[in-house]
């Protein structure tokens, strides 16, 4: 089923394994030559601090935005098939160690709660490796609590977060 979503669909990406700016390159080209999406913009990659066990590599993290005529749940799903193409393995852990991770942030003024996907993304707000990449991309974006992006970032511990030059 096709849908005609309002806009400001945007994709978390993030990885720590192998080699993590040659994962997410790679993972933006397949989100772009997929035939139903269309990368429109996309951060800088960002080093970042792993949330959780701290006995693993740095992430590296960028946000695009993409546009769709694809449902939430279907585009879900594609995300997580590129996932999966780059060596994904999913386990119980949380927040462990990734070869690519794929996160559905916003999609367009939708809320979604589902056991399968939750929309916003539940922990957008304190995650400056997200924050900070999708202002980059979109500096006037209003957020799901009505706050500017900017006020989200101030709130955000920056020491962490280190922009790379791409």
């Amino acid at each position: 089923m096709k849908y005609n979503p309002s806009p400001g669909i945007f994709i978390g990406l993030g990885a720590n394994l192998g080699d993590p700016v040659q994962q997410l390159t790679d993972a933006l080209a397949d989100i772009d030559s997929h035939a139903d999406i269309k990368l429109l913009e996309r951060s800088h990659f960002y080093s970042s601090a792993p949330m959780g066990p701290k006995d693993q590599p740095n992430y590296i993290n960028a946000v695009c935005k993409v546009s769709t005529n694809l449902l939430p749940i279907d585009l879900l799903h594609v995300l997580q098939a590129i996932e999966l193409s780059h060596g994904r393995v999913r386990k119980a852990e949380r927040w462990g160690a990734r070869t690519l991770d794929l996160d559905l942030l916003l999609y367009g003024n939708e809320y979604i709660k589902t056991e399968e996907l939750t929309v916003p993304h539940y922990g957008m707000s304190g995650r400056e490796f997200v924050l900070v990449p999708l202002f980059e991309i979109q500096p006037d974006l209003i957020m799901p609590n009505n706050q500017p992006i900017a006020h989200w970032i101030r709130e955000c511990d920056l020491t962490a977060l280190t922009r790379l030059m791409n």
